[in-house]
């Protein structure tokens, strides 16, 4: 029973610690959800015209507008948020102060296990059935030794009810606080979404006044630029028309030939005039290059009767050198079978001394 007792504790705070947390990811997400950026950001940028015309006075004011608004709402959540924190404080500060005035160490039941002064107490191990000292782990007294069985028993089991109940009464204290402290959350989340959405509210009213505000006057800058840009297509239409026409009767379309003489001199031509050759010209730059090619290829046959005569001349150059290559052969040939026949008679005569001087 001692062991049920003390596990209680830790699972409950372990339960409150459990939904705190659920409720703080609930209510994370929610915010998020709200005061999403991506959603909130949806309008006309004042300033932002394109380069065509200065933002109406209505639209800049409904954007200084909107954002004394943002401010206020910013505002309001920070004091909302640190009213929550302040509350979280105040209810950790109350447990804090519970836990020490009301659950202290020596009060706990299994204290006497843990008490660093267990050594200085202690008294002899029993002195009669009676001793309030000899607990079961005690190991002092065993199931049927003792004489006040009946007793203990009943003292027991009443022991039991009284932890059973204190535990009850406990829950449903518990309980009572959780759903109280639930509803006031519940009251505040509430209010809060009311808020919000009020504030939604109106700040939807003032976009869609800014839309239509925004339109009427598209409107008319698209009107205004189409009228202008029918007057620049029929004067560019008019303009291009003269053109043509000055083209036309010009002397660089009617290949006038004397429009490329320059004012300098009848040798110099204007090229952004000139139109071409005349036939004498055309002729004398064929002769020209008629020139060019046969000395061309003049040149060509001169190379190539000189890189004929290199050939012949690295040919018989390289038939000597194998010529004198082979000679060197037979002549190292020959010195090779003198120097072996030179070995050989000398290695004859080797053997023959070393003969004579074995047989003495």
């Amino acid at each position: 029973p001692s062991g049920a007792m003390s596990g209680l504790g830790p699972q409950r705070d372990l339960e409150e610690a459990a939904a705190l947390e659920r409720r703080r990811r609930r209510d994370l997400l929610r915010r998020d959800r709200i005061f999403n950026a991506r959603i909130r950001t949806i309008g006309v940028r004042a300033g932002s015209t394109g380069g065509r015309a200065p933002c109406p006075p209505g639209v800049s004011r409904s954007f200084e507008e909107k954002a004394h608004d943002m401010k206020k709402n910013d505002k309001f959540m920070c004091l909302l948020e640190e009213r929550q924190k302040n509350e979280i404080r105040d209810i950790n500060r109350a447990l804090t102060e519970f836990h020490k005035n009301f659950q202290k160490p020596e009060t706990r039941r299994e204290f006497d296990l843990n008490d660093p002064q267990a050594l200085k107490k202690d008294r002899p191990a029993r002195v009669s059935d009676d001793d309030p000292r000899c607990t079961i782990s005690g190991m002092q007294k065993f199931m049927g030794e003792d004489l006040n069985y009946d007793q203990r028993m009943k003292f027991q089991k009443e022991q039991l009810r009284e932890w059973f109940l204190q535990q009850q009464k406990d829950l449903k204290n518990a309980l009572a606080d959780q759903k109280l402290a639930d509803d006031l959350y519940d009251k505040f989340r509430i209010e809060l979404d009311r808020k919000i959405m009020e504030e939604q509210r109106k700040e939807e009213e003032s976009r869609r006044a800014v839309c239509t505000a925004t339109k009427n006057f598209n409107r008319i800058q698209v009107a205004e630029l189409d009228h202008k840009n029918e007057l620049e297509k029929a004067q560019k239409m008019k303009d291009d028309m003269d053109e043509i026409t000055c083209l036309l009767r010009g002397d660089f379309l009617s290949e006038n030939p004397d429009q490329a003489i320059s004012p300098w001199g009848k040798h110099n031509v204007l090229v952004n005039r000139w139109k071409g050759m005349t036939q004498e010209q055309l002729m004398a730059i064929r002769e020209f290059q008629k020139e060019q090619t046969l000395e061309k290829q003049r040149v060509r046959e001169q190379e190539r009767r000189r890189d004929a005569e290199w050939d012949k001349q690295r040919l018989q150059a390289a038939r000597a050198q194998l010529l004198w290559e082979r000679q060197q052969q037979r002549q190292n040939q020959v010195q090779r079978r003198d120097l072996d026949a030179v070995n050989a008679g000398l290695s004859e005569e080797q053997k023959a001394n070393s003969s004579s001087l074995l047989s003495q």
